[in-house]
């Protein structure tokens, strides 16, 4: 039991520096944290709290199956920590605290809580209306500059399968309804609309043409991996920036996961790193002293 707690503790940590959505839930206030010193529970005389509980709920509550009821996962929840206070009670009869395998495993865990625990604060500090606008407003500049084209187009097996496709266009034949007829593509049943579109979504040698041709007019046939096409373009527009809401996740979870890379890089710098499971490497060669530049040589300013 007691390595079980080890393994959800590590698959729980390690999820806070994958995952800053982690950040957003540890900011959130517990349920019954007004009550943190109310005592539940008593194990051969030690007090089990609410804190406690509030505690174990964080680790151990994504682990249960979503559709257990509240009252049954802390019941499920309590019933653990009352065990784990026997057990660890056992363990502690037997000395097994005392051994120096056990004090590197304390210790280790010691550490990753800290770090988790300031990537943490980090992250939530990062957290700031601002800073999301600020992500948000950068990126929809990205996205607005970027031209989108909505197109249809008939897939054929041959050239003149295309050939003969595009002289039925120009003799005035319906594209929508020949896509019907005539193409192999899975959206012929739409009329081969294809929806908007950015470049890197299609094929390139279909974007190439897609993206020259004036809204209405029909291209030659083009070859592409799939076949031979016919296309049309309906319309061309800048593309749109999705809603702040729609995206607010994505940016927090961006943002938190900045300020925390951000945060590490900022102490690594400081720190005095020597890795001694490596030779070490030879201190590069001092660059020739130059000579100071003759003042009539220097450029003026």
């Amino acid at each position: 039991m007691t390595s079980a707690l080890l393994q959800l503790k590590s698959a729980s940590l390690s999820a806070l520096l994958a995952t800053a959505g982690l950040a957003v839930l540890l900011a959130a206030t517990p349920a019954g944290a007004q009550d943190a010193g109310k005592v539940l529970a008593k194990v051969n005389g030690a007090e089990i709290r609410q804190s406690d509980l509030d505690l174990a709920e964080e680790e151990l509550g994504p682990s249960l199956p979503a559709q257990m009821d509240a009252a049954t996962k802390r019941e499920n929840i309590l019933s653990y920590l009352i065990d784990m206070k026997i057990v660890a009670r056992a363990a502690e009869d037997k000395k097994l605290g005392d051994s120096e395998e056990f004090k590197r495993r304390v210790a280790f865990a010691r550490d990753r809580l800290l770090m988790d625990k300031l990537l943490n604060d980090e992250g939530k500090a990062a957290l700031t209306d601002a800073n999301m606008r600020k992500v948000y407003d950068e990126a929809a500049k990205q996205i607005t500059a970027e031209e989108e084209v909505r197109a249809r187009h008939i897939l054929v097996d041959t050239e003149d399968d295309a050939k003969a496709v595009a002289e039925e266009l120009k003799k005035g034949a319906d594209f929508a309804e020949l896509a019907k007829k005539k193409s192999k593509d899975p959206g012929a049943s739409d009329g081969g609309d294809l929806g908007f579109f950015t470049k890197e979504q299609m094929v390139p040698e279909f974007s190439a043409v897609a993206f020259k041709l004036d809204p209405g007019k029909v291209s030659d046939p083009v070859k592409s991996q799939f076949g031979w096409h016919v296309i049309k373009v309906e319309e061309k527009r800048a593309r749109k920036a999705p809603e702040f809401d729609q995206v607010k996740p994505q940016i927090e979870t961006y943002v938190t996961r900045k300020a925390q890379a951000d945060s590490v890089a900022k102490l690594r710098e400081t720190a005095k790193i020597e890795r001694m499971d490596k030779p070490a490497e030879a201190p590069a060669a001092a660059a020739p002293a130059s000579p100071a530049p003759d003042s009539k040589m220097a450029p003026k300013k």
